[in-house]
């Protein structure tokens, strides 16, 4: 549980109370500096018994508090934040994409990643009752985001994804689809789907090894393999291009032996990414005849507002305010007298 302000910038206005306060100070001192041009305050006092001397600081003081109290109101404050759990149909997915730098190729236009990006992000938007994560890969993998419902997330997270993302060069997708197989929850009875984005260049060992035991786990590899057999050349800014040790400019070619086997040893679907949007349509059909089950999913519910509790104390001191009057009440005053109010 929590507490906050929704508009925390009225809360400046508390600055105010001491300024009161000092003046309010002020004027009693200079209130009692002018009594005392008349004659001694002890007998003056006396010659004004209606007079009270407290009353006026206890109404200053409850009119600071109320002036507190509608300052709170103004920056609404927020106490709670409930989770609730609930259950839905949909499927498991983790997207996996490959960030090396060969995926900089824009031999698939605007570029291999870009092109990725931009499928991954045209499915987000066709979930609705499906959780999902997403996995960055290189030379080794990182869990960007957890398996979630919250596709805003996903979305910002794929966007920045860039070379950058991983340091380490390489393309281990053995390693990815671990990581990725990582994330799902233990539920059989849900289609779980691991889409796998890569041009399988330079790959390490241990990937199909790795894709008969999501097979084994009721895991579904789609293949989505991005560029062409003629490759390209590996952008690095400044209009240049990536060269190997001995200087020569780097041709990114698609392994798309690498891809079709994946595909076939996880009883998954091999798709080839080119310059249409073709794969975007058959990856779409594919996902939507897997099998749904349901999702239990905890969403956050906005903080709970509490003016109308707030509201209700600063009537009570109000009414309390005007109640006390400034002169002395003789009906009261022995009440009060052992306080000398």
């Amino acid at each position: 549980m929590l507490f906050r302000f929704g508009h925390p910038l009225y809360l400046y206005l508390l600055l105010l109370i001491p300024i009161f306060i000092a003046a309010f100070i002020f004027i009693r001192y200079k209130r009692r500096q002018n009594i005392k041009k008349f004659g001694d305050i002890r007998l003056i006092n006396q010659l004004m018994p209606d007079v009270s001397s407290i009353r006026p600081i206890i109404k200053f003081t409850l009119m600071m508090i109320m002036l507190a109290l509608i300052i709170f109101i103004l920056a609404r404050p927020q106490y709670g934040m409930r989770n609730e759990e609930y259950k839905r149909q949909g499927i498991e997915t983790v997207i996996a994409v490959d960030v090396s730098n060969s995926m900089l190729c824009e031999d698939i236009s605007p570029s291999r990643l870009i092109k990725s990006q931009m499928i991954v992000s045209k499915l987000i938007d066709q979930f609705d009752e499906d959780k999902v994560g997403l996995v960055a890969f290189a030379g080794t993998s990182i869990t960007l985001l957890p398996m979630t419902s919250d596709y805003i997330s996903a979305k910002m997270f794929l966007e920045q994804l860039s070379p950058k993302t991983i340091t380490m060069q390489g393309t281990d997708i053995g390693d990815a689809i671990n990581k990725s197989i990582a994330n799902f929850s233990n539920n059989k009875n849900i289609g779980r789907a691991l889409i796998l984005i890569t041009d399988a260049e330079d790959n390490e060992e241990g990937a199909l090894q790795a894709a008969r035991e999501a097979k084994e786990m009721g895991i579904k590899i789609f293949v989505l393999s991005v560029g062409t057999a003629e490759g390209g050349l590996i952008p690095i800014g400044n209009n240049e291009y990536k060269k190997d040790e001995q200087g020569n400019v780097v041709t990114t070619k698609l392994n798309e032996s690498v891809g079709k086997e994946i595909a076939q040893a996880s009883g998954g679907v091999y798709i080839h990414v080119d310059r249409t949007d073709e794969a975007q349509a058959m990856l779409e059909n594919e996902i939507s005849k897997m099998q749904k089950d349901d999702i239990t999913t905890t969403m956050y519910s906005e903080y709970d507002e509490q003016f109308i509790a707030v509201a209700i104390l600063l009537i009570l001191v109000m009414a309390v305010e005007v109640c006390i009057m400034d002169k002395k009440n003789n009906f009261i005053n022995r009440f009060f007298k052992s306080l000398k109010i």
